[in-house]
């Protein structure tokens, strides 16, 4: 019989959306009424019509494998040179990197695990609290954790504190780690990072000899040009940084799935014998095994993000979510609870009510608003007393969930 993987076991029985799921699904079915009112501000999936531009860039990809003429087959493992091309002139110009430091996927959150590939067990890792759940779980699943200790952490991966005292954004430690996780804007806070604070971590990379796993999955939603919308605005990160990045939030690609990763040719780790080596050719082999690239129509609809409609297109929807966001975070406000997140991130993170814990205010949004939002605590013990709420919605399903919000008493 085969031998299954144990660290499965480890895991929470549900994925923290799954769980999601399971809850509502239950009221629904004793309350058959609350499926008609229910108003969703939990998951992160976006809600608008893809870009027109990128719909009809799909439709010509399409059309060009139905004749033979323009039929393609496999392409690059890491995307076709003119996607490649287009992401660094749209994303990096100026900032060194080159397309072949780029590759293309279905999305950055599978990109987040396969990173762990090229890196071997027994790393010290570094994972903010709270956090996106994908970082742990990766981690746990491929076996270079230990149990859950005291503190609600994985034994083996290092919790770096995020809280209201530092804003939500952790300062590098005191002590070396080999990997760190860092999400800017963050996932589930809505924190920003500063250059300042960016260039903090980039030196404290440098001096540890350190790897940092940078998730810009929202790098769309900065606003100010002040703020770095990449790590490599910081020169020093192409020694130290692979950053993952998405079509999803931006361009609303979540259905259509398409994302990349730069990994750059300076980035360098060391084999177990001591000797160091570029981590890039790794990374390159990785993607040579395991993919066989993202579809032809796909990576011309990627294309067209960067074409000057799909530019307008795209800011278009960013400021659709981002004014939700706003609007979320004034609605949390007026309930008087403090508020983070909703400027530079589609996120708004909320503290509880004095005396609730986050599935318990969970609970009570969901059954007196119909409203759903993300308990804080599944996002790490860090998350307790906090709820996470999505701006990923129609601009009247928020105006209806901020009327919702300043007319509920959660506290009784």
């Amino acid at each position: 019989m085969a031998i299954l993987n144990p660290n499965f076991r480890r895991l929470p029985a549900q994925y923290l959306f799954r769980e999601i799921e399971r809850r509502v699904a239950e009221r629904v079915a004793s309350d058959p009424s609350l499926g008609s009112r229910l108003l969703r501000a939990g998951i992160g999936d976006v809600t608008e019509p893809l870009p027109p531009a990128c719909v009809a860039a799909l439709h010509a990809g399409a059309d060009e494998l139905s004749r033979h003429e323009t039929f393609r087959g496999y392409g690059p493992y890491t995307g076709h040179p003119f996607v490649r091309e287009a992401i660094v002139a749209g994303e990096y110009a100026g900032l060194g990197i080159d397309p072949s430091e780029v590759f293309l996927s279905d999305g950055s959150k599978g990109d987040v695990g396969h990173a762990l590939e090229v890196f071997a067990e027994g790393n010290r890792v570094g994972i903010a609290d709270p956090v996106y759940p994908v970082y742990v779980d990766t981690n746990v699943l491929s076996g270079r954790t230990g149990p859950v200790g005291a503190d609600g952490f994985f034994e083996g991966l290092f919790p770096l504190r995020a809280n209201a005292a530092n804003g939500f954004v952790p300062e590098p430690p005191d002590r070396p780690l080999d990997l760190v996780y860092l999400c800017f804007p963050n996932n589930p806070t809505g924190a920003m990072i500063d250059r300042a604070g960016l260039e903090r971590w980039v030196r404290w990379a440098i001096a540890h000899d350190a790897t940092i796993l940078y998730d810009g999955a929202y790098a769309d939603y900065v606003g100010d040009p002040a703020l770095p919308r990449t790590i490599y605005e910081i020169p020093e990160a192409r020694r130290c940084a692979m950053e993952f990045r998405s079509f999803s939030k931006s361009a609303g690609f979540t259905g259509l799935r398409c994302g990349w990763t730069v990994c750059p040719q300076a980035l360098e780790g060391r084999l177990p014998s001591g000797e160091r080596t570029q981590v890039h050719p790794m990374w390159t082999r990785r993607w040579s095994t395991r993919s066989n690239g993202v579809s032809w129509p796909v990576q011309r609809a990627a294309a067209a993000v960067y074409s000057p409609e799909g530019r307008a297109q795209v800011r278009a929807l960013i400021e659709l979510y981002r004014g939700n966001a706003q609007r979320l975070r004034h609605g949390a406000e007026s309930m008087g609870l403090r508020a983070w997140g909703g400027v530079h991130a589609p996120y708004v993170w909320v503290s509880c009510p004095p005396g609730l814990d986050s599935w318990t205010t969970f609970d009570r949004l969901l059954d007196r608003a119909a409203v759903v939002v993300t308990p804080g605590v599944g996002f790490g013990p860090s998350g307790e007393g906090f709820v996470r709420i999505s701006a990923f919605n129609s601009r009247a399903n928020v105006e209806e969930i901020v009327r919702r919000l300043a007319t509920t008493d959660l506290t009784r």
